[in-house]
């Protein structure tokens, strides 16, 4: 697959952010230009024709990153844009749509937030004078509003006053029930409402004309997958979602773009190797606490972040195990 043709504008504004070419998407990225808003640099990539992404770091939120550890995207069409998740902060936020003002002078009539955690969804108040629409799963409403006092006051701790000043939780108004097609002008968003698996509420966005698929955190790579869901039913839709005729995505966490379904390989590894352990220990009698000690130990070395969410997705996946 070829790349259309960049008009002249375009060309100077995206070039230094990505090498673009036959099989763009597949292609090592040239460095990327920075863009700042808010005193916050974003590197934003050219991942394919019309298809921009931030890459995050594979760390905790923290003051120093600003929040900016998920992966964030933006597709524009011929008549408007649409992003996919607003980042940790609102300063990110606020950063992400400064360096998509600097790609395109087209609204953005779409913010699309693929579940319900705050690296993806802490940016929205930074669309609202946009007049973007949010839209999200059919369950993520019920999840925010289940959770929202917590999160704030929770990542108040982690990121700190300043950063956490204008965050807000901002709740979709169109909801994906099962599957919706965005128009932005002569390019269309598949959005896939899937069933638990990361949480309750993920949602997956497909760039058909460019054939790039945007997972939120249904796929990590490197960073080592976290569990707020259902880990068997994670594992049951792994097929299905490899299934999609993507050619590259952009994962929720992990490098920008990845090669497709490729990117799922080490996720469906580290499962089988958590799900196996835990089986043998259930049925040994372990009990939980000492069963999370050493479940999924033998994949530490695969993945950033393994000693911060393992035991967490060893305990979860415990539980329901044992109902299996």
């Amino acid at each position: 697959m070829h790349a259309a043709p960049i008009d002249p504008l375009r060309r100077r504004l995206v070039a230094g952010f990505a090498c673009l070419g036959a099989s763009a998407a597949l292609l090592p990225c040239c460095p990327p230009r920075a863009l700042a808003a808010e005193n916050l640099d974003l590197m934003i990539k050219a991942v394919a024709d019309g298809v921009f992404a931030f890459q995050g770091v594979n760390e905790l939120l923290a003051p120093e990153n600003r929040g900016t550890i998920a992966n964030i995207g933006a597709v524009v069409g011929e008549e408007a844009v649409a992003v996919i998740d607003s980042g940790g902060s609102l300063v990110e936020g606020q950063a992400f749509l400064a360096a998509i003002k600097q790609i395109t002078g087209k609204p953005v009539r779409y913010l699309i937030n693929t579940h319900m955690h705050p690296d993806h969804i802490f940016g929205n108040a930074a669309f609202r004078p946009t007049g973007a629409t949010i839209v999200g799963h059919r369950n993520l409403p019920a999840a925010l509003e289940a959770r929202a006092a917590f999160y704030l006051h929770s990542f108040r701790e982690q990121l700190g006053e300043e950063l956490m000043r204008g965050v807000e939780i901002i709740p979709p108004t169109l909801l994906v029930e099962d599957r919706l097609d965005l128009d932005l002008g002569g390019r269309s968003l598949e959005l896939r409402a899937w069933k638990a698996a990361h949480t309750d509420n993920d949602l997956t966005v497909f760039d058909s004309k460019t054939k790039t698929l945007f997972t939120g955190d249904l796929v990590f790579l490197n960073h080592l997958p976290t569990l707020d869901g259902s880990l068997l039913g994670w594992m049951r839709q792994l097929n299905d979602l490899a299934a999609v005729d993507a050619t590259v995505v952009v994962p929720g966490h992990g490098p920008v773009p990845s090669a497709w379904p490729q990117a799922l390989d080490a996720e469906r590894r580290y499962f089988e190797v958590l799900a196996g352990d835990l089986r043998k220990a259930i049925k040994d009698g372990v009990p939980l606490a000492k069963a999370v000690e050493t479940a999924g130990l033998s994949e530490r070395e695969n993945w950033a972040l393994f000693d911060d969410y393992n035991g967490r997705n060893a305990t979860a996946a415990y539980a329901e195990l044992e109902w299996e």
